[in-house]
C-alpha cells in the first residue's frame, strides 16, 4: 500500500510528454473513458479539473503501456506529438518494428509525419517491438499480457461506457474485455465518460493523485483523526475505490490486501449517512466512506461490519423482512428497443443480503436484478444529502443468486430489449412488499390495504405508459390514485400523438423523486429525475390542472427529441418545450401564456425583437429564442404538420448528421407538408438555407402570412 510512485516513474513521464504542455482533444469528437490509475507503477499522463484521467502509461515486468480513453484518440492530429513520444518511448530504443492493427491504419499517417514506420497488422506478430491497437475482445489476452512482461510495448485505446450500457448489471472494470487484459497492468478503463477538452499534463516535483498513495494516506488520517491530502483528491478516492474492488481479486495478494484494509478500516469506524439537514462534504475522509463502503459491500463483504451512524429513507435497515420468501410474478417480455425495469412491488431493507431464484429458463435470458431506483451518480457534488450510489446491479445467470445493497431499496427485473419470455415467477427471500397501484388492475380497497400493511418507504403509481416512483408517506396522502392516473395517462397519450409514437407506448416512461439529483430541477432519461418537492406536482390531479405540469412534460419531450431532427446546442432546451405547449393547450386547457411565463405574448415579441436588433445570429439562437420559430410556424399551420413530420423521420433512413445538412432537410420537409415556400422565413432566423434547397422550394407559393417579416419591416433600426 506504502509505495513511492511518483519519484521511480518521473523520467518515463518526462519522456512521455516531452515539448507537451497539455493534451488537447477539444476537436475530437469523443467522450473518452475515465482511467482508473492503480498499479504502483502505473502513472496519469493526462487530468481534468477533478482529477480524471483520460491517458495513462505503466511499466509491468519488463516492458511498458500507454492507454487512452477512446481510440479515436490514435487518430487527433492535436495529439501526434504525444503518438510519437509514446511508441518511442514503448519501443525503450530498440528502433523495433511497430505494429497498427488495421482498423487503426489512420494513426500510421501521424506517426510516418514523425519519422516513424509502422507495420499494418491484424494481430500482433511474433517479431513486434510495439503494437497499437483496440481490445475489443477477450482473445489473446494472456499473449498480450506476456508480450508486455517479457519486453513488449504496448498501445491501447477504448472506451467502456457504450459496452456499460449494453450490458447492465455487469461491471466494466470486471468484464470489459480491454480490462481483462489491463487489470493486472494497473490501468483500467471505467464506464464514467470524460467531457472532451484540453486535459492538463502532471508537472516535474508536483505530486499527482495516484489512487494507491491516496488510499495509503486516508488509512493514516483515519488512524490518527487528523492530516490532510490535496484538494479533491478524497473525492476522487471514494468513487476510484470503489470501481477498484469491482475488479476480481482472487488470487491477486495486491488487490486482496486493499479489500481486507477497507474491510478493516470501515468496520471500526461507523458509517456516516448524508442528509439534506446533515450533508456530507463530498471531498473529506466521511465522503470517501461513503463511496468505499458502497463498493465493499457490493464486493460481497458482510454488510453487518458497516454500521451507519443514524438511519434514513435509503439505509432503512429498520424493516424486518418477511420470514417466508415472496414470489411474484414479473412480466419480462420487452418490445422496445432498450433494456426496461420492471416493477416486482418489493422492497429490500439496507445492508440485507437477499436470495432471488427463479426458472432455468429465465437463468439464461440475460435478465439482471436491480436494488433501487436512485440511479443518478453523485460522486462529483461538493456535498452529498445521501450516498453518492445508491443502487446495485447483477446478473440473474443462475436460478438461485445472492444479492445485497447497503442502502436498500425497491427491487427491479431489468429485461433486454426484445425478449419474449413471458411472465416469469421470482422468488425473492429477506424483502418486504411495497406499496404500489397499477391503474385498471389496483382497487381502491387493495390500495388502502397496501398503504396501511406494506411498510416499504418508497412505493410506485404506475399505468401502462407512466410509472411514477414516490416516498411512502406522499403516497399516504392519495385517497384514491385513479383520477391522478388517468390524467397522466392522456398527458402520455398527447406526448405520444405529437411524437408520432404508438399509444398505448411499449414500454412506459419512468419518474422517480430523489433527495438529490445530479443536475438541474429536474432531468430526462430512464428514469426522469427529479426532487422531492416536486412530488406533489406528479401526484395531486387538483395541482396539475390549476398549474399544469411544465417541468415533467419538458423531461418527457427531452426524451422525444431525435439527432435526426435536432440542432445541438441551439434547439436542446427548445424543442422539447413543443411537448410542453402542446400537453397544456390540449389536455389541461391552459394557454401557452398561462402556462410558462416566458410564453407571455409581449415577452416573446420583445424576445424577437432583441433577437434581430443585434443582427439574426445562429449563435443567439438558442432555448426560447428557437422555440419561438417553431411556434410561429406551428400558430399558422397548427399542430397536424409537426405529427406528420415527426412520423416522416421515423420513416427515414440515411439522414444527414450535420446541423447543416439537417436544417436544410428540416426547411425542405416543412415547406412540403405545409406547400408553402418558407425559405425566406428561416432565412429571416438566419438558419444557413443552401442556395440549392432555396431553388428547390421556389416553385411553391409565397408564405405571405410570414410573421417574421412584419417584424423586419417595424424593426426599429440600430
Amino acid at each position: 500500500l506504502f509505495c513511492s510512485c511518483e519519484d521511480d516513474l518521473s523520467e518515463d513521464r518526462e519522456e512521455l510528454l516531452h515539448g507537451i504542455s497539455e493534451l488537447d482533444i477539444s476537436n475530437s469528437d469523443c467522450f473518452p473513458s475515465q482511467l482508473l490509475v492503480h498499479g504502483a507503477l502505473a502513472f496519469p499522463l493526462g487530468l481534468d479539473s477533478y482529477h480524471g484521467c483520460v491517458i495513462a502509461a505503466a511499466r509491468y515486468g519488463r516492458g511498458r503501456v500507454v492507454v487512452m480513453g477512446h481510440k479515436v484518440l490514435f487518430t487527433v492530429g492535436k495529439l501526434g506529438p504525444f503518438l510519437l513520444n509514446a511508441v518511442r518511448w514503448l519501443d525503450a530504443g530498440r528502433r523495433g518494428k511497430i505494429v497498427v492493427q488495421t482498423e487503426l491504419r489512420t494513426m500510421s499517417g501521424l506517426l510516418a509525419v514523425g519519422g516513424i514506420d509502422t507495420s499494418i497488422e491484424p494481430n500482433l506478430t511474433s517479431d513486434a517491438s510495439v503494437y497499437c491497437f483496440e481490445p475489443t475482445s477477450d482473445v489473446g489476452v494472456k499473449e498480450l499480457q506476456e508480450f508486455v512482461a517479457e519486453g513488449g510495448g504496448l498501445f491501447v485505446a477504448a472506451q467502456a461506457w457504450w459496452w456499460a450500457f449494453k450490458n447492465p448489471g455487469v461491471s466494466p472494470l470486471a468484464r470489459f474485455p480491454g480490462n481483462l487484459l489491463l487489470n493486472p497492468l494497473g490501468i483500467s478503463i471505467t464506464s464514467q465518460s470524460l467531457n472532451p477538452g484540453p486535459f492538463r499534463t502532471p508537472k516535474a516535483g508536483i505530486r499527482t493523485y495516484h489512487f494507491r498513495s491516496t488510499l495509503a494516506e486516508f488509512q493514516v488520517i483515519m488512524g490518527r483523526k487528523r492530516g490532510n491530502v490535496e484538494k479533491g483528491w478524497l473525492a476522487k478516492l471514494g468513487p476510484d475505490g470503489a470501481a477498484f474492488l469491482q475488479i476480481p481479486a482472487e488470487e491477486i495478494p495486491a488487490y486482496m490486501s486493499v479489500h481486507r484494509l477497507l474491510r478493516k478500516l470501515l468496520s471500526r469506524y461507523r458509517l456516516p449517512v448524508a442528509t439534506r439537514e446533515n450533508p456530507v462534504i463530498n471531498d473529506c475522509c466521511r465522503g470517501a466512506m461513503l463511496s468505499l463502503a458502497t463498493g465493499l459491500a457490493h464486493s460481497g463483504s458482510d454488510l453487518s461490519l458497516l454500521v451507519p451512524e443514524i438511519e434514513d429513507m435509503y439505509s432503512s435497515s429498520y424493516l424486518r423482512p418477511s420470514e417466508s420468501p415472496i414470489t411474484v410474478q414479473v412480466n419480462c417480455n420487452n418490445p422496445g428497443t432498450r433494456y426496461c425495469w420492471m416493477s416486482t412491488g418489493l422492497y429490500i431493507p439496507g445492508r440485507q443480503i437477499i436470495e432471488v431464484s427463479l426458472p432455468e429458463a429465465a437463468a439464461s435470458a440475460d435478465l439482471k436484478i436491480q436494488i433501487g431506483c436512485h440511479t443518478d451518480d453523485l460522486t462529483r457534488a461538493s456535498k452529498l444529502f445521501r450516498g453518492p450510489l445508491v443502487i446495485n446491479r447483477c446478473c440473474l445467470d443462475k436460478p438461485t443468486k445472492s444479492i445485497t445493497c447497503l442502502w436498500g431499496g425497491l427491487l427491479y427485473i431489468i429485461v433486454p430489449q426484445s425478449s419474449k419470455l413471458g411472465s416469469v415467477a421470482i422468488t425473492v427471500k429477506g424483502a418486504v412488499h411495497a406499496p404500489f397501484y397499477k391503474l385498471g388492475e389496483t382497487s381502491l380497497e387493495e390500495w388502502k390495504r397496501c398503504l396501511q400493511e406494506n411498510p416499504g418507504p418508497w412505493g410506485e403509481l404506475a399505468t401502462d405508459n407512466i410509472i411514477l416512483t414516490v416516498p411512502t408517506a406522499n403516497l399516504r396522502t392519495l385517497d384514491n390514485p385513479e383520477p391522478v392516473l388517468r390524467l397522466w395517462d392522456e398527458v402520455m397519450q398527447a406526448v405520444a400523438r405529437l411524437g408520432a409514437e404508438p399509444f398505448p407506448l411499449r414500454l412506459p416512461q419512468r419518474i422517480v423523486a430523489d433527495v438529490q439529483i445530479s443536475v438541474g430541477w429536474m432531468h430526462a432519461g430512464y428514469p426522469i429525475m427529479c426532487h422531492l418537492e416536486s412530488v406533489q406536482e406528479l401526484i395531486n390531479e387538483k395541482l396539475i390542472r390549476t398549474k399544469g405540469l411544465w417541468g415533467p412534460v419538458h423531461e418527457l419531450g427531452r426524451n422525444q427529441q431525435r439527432q435526426e431532427w435536432e440542432f445541438p446546442p441551439h434547439t436542446t432546451e427548445a424543442t422539447c418545450n413543443l411537448w410542453c405547449v402542446y400537453v397544456h393547450e390540449t389536455v389541461l386547457g391552459i394557454p401557452r401564456g398561462r402556462a410558462n411565463i416566458a410564453l407571455w405574448p409581449p415577452v416573446r415579441e420583445k424576445r424577437v425583437r432583441i433577437y434581430l436588433s443585434k443582427g439574426p445570429n445562429l449563435k443567439n439562437w438558442n432555448a426560447w429564442t428557437a422555440l419561438e420559430t417553431y411556434l410561429q410556424l406551428q400558430e399558422a399551420f397548427g399542430w397536424e404538420p409537426f405529427i406528420r413530420l415527426f412520423t416522416e423521420y421515423r420513416n427515414q433512413t440515411n439522414l444527414p448528421t450535420d446541423n447543416v445538412d439537417k436544417m436544410n432537410l428540416w426547411v425542405k420537409m416543412f415547406s412540403h407538408q405545409v406547400q408553402k415556400n418558407l425559405a425566406p422565413f428561416f432565412e429571416a432566423w438566419a438558419w444557413p438555407i443552401q442556395k440549392e434547397v432555396a431553388t428547390s422550394l421556389a416553385y411553391l407559393p409565397e408564405w405571405k402570412e410570414n410573421i417574421m417579416k412584419l417584424y423586419l419591416l417595424t424593426q426599429i433600426p440600430r
